[in-house]
């Protein structure tokens, strides 16, 4: 299956409807451009990007982490919350924090200010048979200085995992900002993933119950990686893009069929969006 702009009138004819639609975009990063002089490249992706969401109209936005460049920046985070205001009120928002929001070693300072700026850093949501966990991936690849937060959201995710599994929620998905893995769930430990004790952990909790997709950000490029019956998706950035494809967002669709996405630069989304 694939990802194809569509004419209306096959749109209108077509069969095989998704489900549900939703849009991952991956680190705003609000003054990351300028070093933090300033967010005005920012501001130009990230309106682009919420534009483009009141027009394919999904039935949600999750936005995977380093929504800001400086943790605690009071200005960086009003322009992100200006523009995100501006999505239609029809769709769900949903905020994820990254390195750059709670810093590469949380701390209950760092949380205390997020949360209060942004929200929860873990929490979960339903949209029809799809149930959407959102994990703060800093404080699960350094726990050092907030171990028991670490431990308490460890807790939490089991739990609600176990009551999705017992309800029979067909599609269980993971949002967070760290990938688990690049490419392969054995790979080494480096910067871009998390480290391979906690990872081998996780990954078995997720295949216990029944997760099928982890997507994530903070890599700056795409890149794509299976294990077993999990797939990890990594999503290049809204806004500076550190590999070969442009700045953009990912399409995603769920049906009976699966789950099935596309990334797409700034510059190329289609105008409608289907599963064919």
């Amino acid at each position: 299956m694939k990802l194809r702009c569509l004419p209306l009138l096959v749109l209108l004819a077509s069969t095989v409807q998704p489900a549900g639609l939703f849009l991952q975009m991956s680190d705003p990063q609000f003054g990351m451009y300028s070093e933090n002089k300033d967010f005005a490249q920012e501001t130009v992706n990230f309106e682009f990007a919420i534009a483009t969401a009141n027009r394919l109209r999904p039935k949600f936005v999750v936005i995977c982490g380093d929504l800001i460049n400086q943790a605690g920046n009071s200005a960086q985070a009003a322009e992100y919350h200006r523009i995100a205001a501006k999505l239609s009120p029809a769709i769900k928002l949903y905020n994820v924090a990254g390195n750059h929001d709670v810093g590469n070693q949380p701390t209950t300072a760092s949380l205390a200010d997020y949360r209060e700026r942004f929200g929860a850093d873990y929490y979960k949501f339903r949209s029809g048979d799809l149930e959407g966990f959102v994990l703060n991936s800093s404080l699960i690849g350094a726990p050092e200085h907030a171990q028991a937060e670490a431990a308490r959201q460890e807790e939490w995710l089991k739990s609600e995992l176990a009551k999705a599994r017992a309800e029979g929620i067909r599609y269980r998905v993971i949002f967070q900002h760290h990938p688990w893995f690049l490419d392969t769930a054995d790979e080494p430990d480096q910067y871009f993933n998390i480290p391979a004790v906690t990872r081998k952990r996780y990954l078995e909790l997720f295949h216990e119950s029944g997760v099928t997709h982890v997507f994530a950000g903070h890599y700056h490029r795409n890149a794509y990686g299976r294990d077993g019956s999990l797939e990890m998706i990594t999503t290049g950035p809204v806004r500076k893009f550190l590999g070969n494809d442009p700045s953009g967002l990912r399409v995603v669709t769920w049906s009976d069929a699966g789950i099935e996405h596309q990334y797409y630069g700034l510059g190329s989304i289609p105008h409608e969006v289907t599963i064919k």
